[in-house]
């Protein structure tokens, strides 16, 4: 089933500039490999490991943050969308 998944600006190198991408998949983990394979060489921000990822990325499934239900196990239906947010860190005082 087609997924939306909103791909934030400095990934977007990896998928030719589109904001986002429909990937098929029943769970988040399942969506993120079939972008894996539309967008070449994304896999490398997403993930440090394979199935694991990145503690700088942070996925949303409609708005939740994926940590606080199944993480990559989160079931997907039509319809719902993902969002690939990079954490934000830094700053001075």
């Amino acid at each position: 089933m087609a997924v939306k998944v909103r791909i934030p600006s400095p990934l977007r190198n990896y998928t030719n500039g589109a904001d986002i991408v429909e990937a098929n998949g029943s769970s988040v983990g399942e969506v993120l490999g079939d972008l894996k394979t539309r967008a070449a060489g994304i896999e490398t921000r997403l993930f440090k490991a394979p199935a694991q990822l990145n503690r700088f990325v942070n996925v949303y499934l409609n708005d939740e943050d994926i940590r606080f239900l199944k993480n990559l196990e989160t079931p997907v239906k039509e319809g719902d969308e993902i969002s690939i947010v990079p954490a934000i860190a830094g700053g001075a005082r």
